[in-house]
């Protein structure tokens, strides 16, 4: 499954309006159908944007964060996001503080509580890709 990026402001605006979302100590994720797309294979893309907000830091903190939650997304996602779903996913300040391990836990639980999982990884919650 292909991961995509949200850039434009207005697909941010899109799935924040849906108001389906997460806090979790670590990271905010919020979900929102695909727009339908005619083509067939955007349709099983993963789309995600990040957000990291100066409450977070200065620059280099945001940049920090933001890297930490891409690699975060890589982990998780391709195995537990539905596809078929647009994903903002935004850092807080315990994004740049909190293990990794404990990251990758926020963003499982936070795709379970949103509804946004996948039946497989439903079924095996504890399953990790190496």
């Amino acid at each position: 499954m292909s991961i995509a990026h949200l850039r434009r402001r207005s697909d941010f605006l899109r799935v924040a309006a849906r108001r389906c979302k997460w806090a979790a100590p670590g990271l905010v994720l919020q979900v929102a159908p695909t727009e339908p797309v005619d083509d067939i294979t955007s349709a099983a893309q993963l789309r995600i944007g990040y957000t990291a907000s100066r409450r977070v830091g200065g620059a280099i903190q945001r940049n920090r964060a933001k890297r930490r939650l891409r690699a975060t997304v890589a982990r998780v996602m391709p195995m537990h996001a539905a596809p078929g779903h647009d994903y903002v996913v935004i850092a807080r300040t315990a994004t740049l503080t909190r293990r990794f391990e404990e990251l990758v836990e926020d963003l499982e639980t936070a795709l379970r509580h949103t509804g946004a999982v996948r039946q497989k990884a439903a079924e095996h919650p504890n399953r990790r890709t190496p």
